[in-house]
């Protein structure tokens, strides 16, 4: 009996057709009719795929670690495929007549597990669990063409690593420990805080006391320069007083100096004052000498003559009054009028 059956693949299907093995046909999305007894069908899916995985392994120190992530890829080579792996669909074209198509996943999830595995194993578990980025960069560079993808015509679009743990009672000791670390680190910072607060305030402190030592130099400064200036001003003061005592003294010099001159000037005037005296008391002696000389010669009536000859007539009458006095012997009666005595008390009293 033959069955003639109708086969329509979709869009991202890469499929091989084969009659008595030989390949008569090959493409994505074909459709076409076949007999079911000679013709052999293989579909690839060309569509991207993800591979999730969780993987336990060993540290260098003997810890457990699990690492989870994703893997992303798609078949870029249907032929290597199908050359590796069998996805020959069975009879009805339903279905594979193996498990190598759900065995692809576990190809390339085996490849990343062989990375991963050498990488965990050369390093400590603090080292693993810090180091989650290089371990993602290493297995992108050791994915991008390794040599079995390669083979099954597999590309890899995608890497992810989604955790990488410890186990329970590690993870804990080590929350443990990084909270203790954590804790210690506050401490720190607030000993740190305070160290700090403390060196600000010694800080502020010193400003201040540089500023109080600042202002207390230009202080004394101003001080010295205030100093100086009356210094200054009282050197200048002195010397303007020397100058004007020099000057003082200059002038009274000049002035003795000018006394000087006049008395000395005023004696030679004296000097020549009392020799004119002399000279003339000298002729006055000289005159009266000559006139008692000439008067003694003269008789005594002549003198009395020539003396009352420059007499007034007050003294006239005293003389007459003495001789009458000294020639009589006594005095009977003497008249003597008014008139005259009126006269002679007036220029006595006017005298």
């Amino acid at each position: 009996m033959i069955n003639v059956r109708y086969f329509k693949a979709d869009a991202s299907t890469y499929v091989i057709k084969s009659n008595h093995g030989k390949v008569v046909e090959q493409g994505r999305g074909l459709s076409f009719f076949y007999l079911e007894q000679t013709t052999s069908i293989a579909a690839v899916p060309m569509s991207a795929q993800e591979a999730p995985f969780v993987f336990n392994m060993q540290s260098a120190d003997f810890q457990d670690v699990r690492v989870q992530g994703q893997i992303t890829f798609r078949v870029v080579d249907a032929i290597k495929t199908t050359e590796v792996l069998n996805f020959t669909l069975n009879r009805s074209g339903f279905g594979y007549v193996s498990e190598d198509p759900m065995k692809l996943n576990e190809r390339v999830i085996r490849v990343a597990q062989s990375i991963i595995q050498a990488r965990i194993q050369e390093r400590s578990l603090r080292q693993v669990l810090k180091d989650g980025q290089a371990t993602l960069q290493l297995l992108e560079q050791g994915l991008d063409g390794h040599k079995t993808l390669a083979a099954m015509g597999i590309e890899v679009l995608d890497v992810s690593l989604t955790a990488i743990r410890p186990n329970t009672e590690t993870a804990r000791a080590l929350e443990a420990e990084a909270r203790e670390a954590i804790l210690k680190e506050a401490d720190d910072a607030v000993y740190l805080r305070r160290i700090s607060a403390v060196e600000q305030e010694r800080t502020i402190k010193e400003a201040e006391l540089q500023t109080d030592y600042s202002v207390q130099q230009k202080e004394q400064e101003i001080a010295e320069q205030q100093i100086e200036n009356k210094r200054r001003l009282m050197l200048g003061d002195m010397e303007s007083q020397r100058e004007q005592q020099l000057a003082v003294i200059a002038s009274k010099k000049v002035a003795l100096e000018a006394d000087v001159a006049n008395e000395a000037e005023r004696q030679k005037l004296i000097e020549l004052s009392v020799l004119n005296r002399k000279q003339e008391a000298d002729a006055e002696a000289y005159r009266l000498k000559t006139q008692m000389e000439a008067m003694n010669t003269l008789p005594v009536e002549t003198l009395k003559a020539l003396v009352m000859g420059n007499m007034n007539a007050e003294q006239l009458m005293a003389v007459a009054m003495e001789n009458l006095s000294g020639s009589v012997t006594s005095i009977g009666e003497l008249n003597l009028s008014p008139d005259l005595l009126g006269q002679v008390f007036k220029k006595g009293m006017r005298q």
